[in-house]
């Protein structure tokens, strides 16, 4: 070094690294530079990548599911994995095998397509039992077991599985134990006419190319400091209270709800709406969960844990019918006391 070149002083941290708000609306906009609209399906995945939870989108073809996946996993700097579901699936297709190789005369170890951080299951109900028994062992565990041997997903992992609720010949129920492996199901719906019109705007010229905004490692540490955001006893007493309202409706004045429940939420029904909560309360700049973060996601983390009896089927009643019940029915904790909590997470 000569005397003329003085030592620089080290560069600021971006904010747009220190901050999560900030960092994950940047994200954000960068995911709706290419997805028109479909705005609450975008929070509801980035809530998802924070709590560390799988999401199952419903919706008819076209509405851009596999694109936003795509999209969200360019923007997040991870990897994407895409698996088409089929009847003739196999598990090996799935999560690998174990191949004999003759020059060597061993047995090496050949990964499926499931090992990536983004994985997108496409139409998940085409797939046999086996199959989604596999499936099921990766979303749990985050592991996978070929031939006696253990080998971990890469973090964070995301499990994305759509699927067509108008569509029901060659298809699987997916059991009720793997559903409620999904912290969210994500009913997406038609754009309005002006995202419409946006989206077809958008198709005659070329295609715009998302950049990459966050890391993984990024990632990782905004999940950190989901895990830091303050739960309040009655904001967890109110999340309690809505799935046991589910599960016991007669005790909140809805007997007339109970006839169509044949079984409640789950336990991790009440679990997961806390944790995304915080990831969502962490998303709009906050340092505690505020009681609106657990009413706007109660529906998307609970409506798939609610197996409807015969007469609601019979009588084309829906878990969001209930939930809505629900909702009325438990009343909200007061959230002034909550206030006084840290406005910023770091």
């Amino acid at each position: 070094m000569t005397f003329d070149q003085q030592p620089q002083p080290p560069a600021a941290p971006s904010p747009r690294r220190e901050d999560p708000r900030t960092a994950l609306e940047e994200a954000l906009h960068e995911i709706k530079r290419v997805i028109v609209g479909q705005d609450a399906m975008l929070e509801r995945l980035l809530v998802a990548l924070l709590a560390g939870g799988h999401v199952l989108l419903e919706g008819v073809p076209g509405l851009a599911k596999t694109l936003t996946v795509k999209t969200l996993a360019q923007v997040l700097g991870g990897t994407f994995r895409r698996i088409q579901f089929t009847p003739d699936l196999v598990p090996a297709d799935l999560i690998g095998t174990r191949v004999y190789r003759p020059d060597t005369g061993a047995l090496e170890t050949e990964l499926g397509p499931v090992f990536g951080n983004f994985l997108l299951a496409d139409e998940i109900n085409r797939a046999p039992a086996k199959v989604q028994s596999a499936l099921l062992e990766v979303m749990q565990e985050q592991q996978v077991t070929i031939g006696g041997e253990t080998y971990p997903m890469p973090q964070p992992f995301l499990v994305l599985a759509t699927q067509n609720p108008i569509e029901s010949e060659g298809t699987y129920p997916l059991p009720e134990a793997q559903v409620d492996r999904f912290m969210m199901k994500v009913l997406v719906d038609y754009p309005t006419p002006t995202e419409e019109a946006a989206v077809v705007d958008r198709a005659l010229g070329p295609a715009a190319a998302p950049r990459e905004r966050l890391s993984i490692a990024d990632l990782e540490r905004f999940a950190r400091a989901a895990q830091g955001v303050l739960v309040d006893r009655e904001v967890i007493q109110y999340a309690v209270a809505l799935a046991d309202a589910t599960r016991r409706p007669e005790r909140y004045g809805l007997d007339d709800v109970a006839g169509f429940v044949e079984y409640g939420a789950s336990p991790r029904g009440p679990i997961g709406l806390v944790q995304a909560a915080r990831a969502l309360a962490l998303l709009r700049g906050r340092g505690y969960v505020a009681v609106s973060d657990v009413r706007d996601l109660a529906p998307d983390v609970l409506r798939h844990r609610i197996v409807l009896s015969y007469d609601a089927l019979t009588e084309n009643v829906t878990a969001d019918q209930i939930l809505e019940r629900v909702f009325a029915a438990v009343d909200e904790p007061p959230s002034d006391h909550l206030r006084r909590a840290p406005e910023k997470v770091a």
